[in-house]
């Protein structure tokens, strides 16, 4: 039976960029809206901006330009980044499957097959947040590292890690890294002014939606940068806090709630 690669390129807190969410990329692209784009990808309009989100997140630059015309409105077409990804992705899936071919003949009779070998390179995890930036400080005592990662002009997020872990990652000023937080973990203060509060994250945005249901809600605060953060919160904190679209709020979380992830 020929072997055909499907590649899913992941990391912690994102659910899988593959052969789907780059369908819906050039979905969009070729009907011209985000709306029209996820119809035809078979996806409702909240798992398309879901997906668009975390791919702009994942490869640290937006892939679509937007033209106004309001939620269901205007248009969208890709940016030279997202040209980019797509042609890279059905390259990486090509050259996948012609190694992949390669090594069967070698792994015959071994009780061992390529895609066991894929399968075992990769991790799920559940973390919903998930930055590229690049560590502009790291501060050391004798046992750990505040590493600082800047995810845009505007804003740089804070992660304590291990010594041991910071030698292993190979962690330096100026490597690339993305940084991993569980929406669980942050909470959400609304308001321009910085909160008074002890945690090392408080990073400033604007919420872009709050969608709740009967007990929860997921707040994405839009942070600048085409990049975005999620807080999952109790259905009651969002209604007490009022969380609009457009309103000014701050995500917090402690820096120890981050994890550092590399390439």
């Amino acid at each position: 039976m020929a072997i055909e690669a499907a590649i899913t390129l992941k990391t912690e807190g994102i659910s899988g960029v593959g052969r789907e969410r780059i369908r819906l990329l050039q979905a969009v692209a070729r009907e011209g809206s985000i709306s029209a784009g996820a119809r035809a990808a078979g996806l409702t309009y909240k798992a398309a901006w879901d997906a668009l989100e975390a791919m702009a997140n994942l490869f640290g630059q937006p892939l679509l330009e937007t033209r106004t015309g309001g939620r269901q409105g205007g248009g969208a077409q890709l940016t030279p980044t997202g040209l980019r990804v797509i042609e890279a992705f059905g390259r990486l899936e090509s050259e996948m499957t012609r190694v992949l071919r390669t090594l069967e003949p070698d792994l015959a009779g071994s009780g061992i097959s390529p895609l066991n070998l894929v399968t075992g390179f990769l991790m799920r995890t559940s973390a919903r947040n998930a930055l590229r930036g690049t560590i502009v400080a790291m501060r050391s005592d004798t046992l750990n590292v505040e590493v600082a990662v800047a995810v845009s002009d505007d804003t740089t997020i804070y992660a304590h890690v291990t010594q041991e872990s910071a030698r292993a990652l190979g962690l330096c000023v100026g490597r690339e890294a993305i940084v991993l937080v569980k929406a669980s973990f942050v909470f959400i203060a609304p308001g321009d002014a910085p909160p008074t509060v002890s945690t090392r994250n408080a990073v400033h945005g604007v919420v872009r939606r709050c969608e709740t249901s009967a007990i929860n809600a997921e707040v994405i605060l839009d942070i600048g940068g085409d990049k975005t953060l999620v807080a999952t919160i109790t259905a009651h904190s969002a209604q007490a806090l009022a969380l609009t679209p457009g309103k000014p709020a701050y995500a917090l979380f402690e820096a120890a709630h981050v994890v550092i992830a590399i390439d």
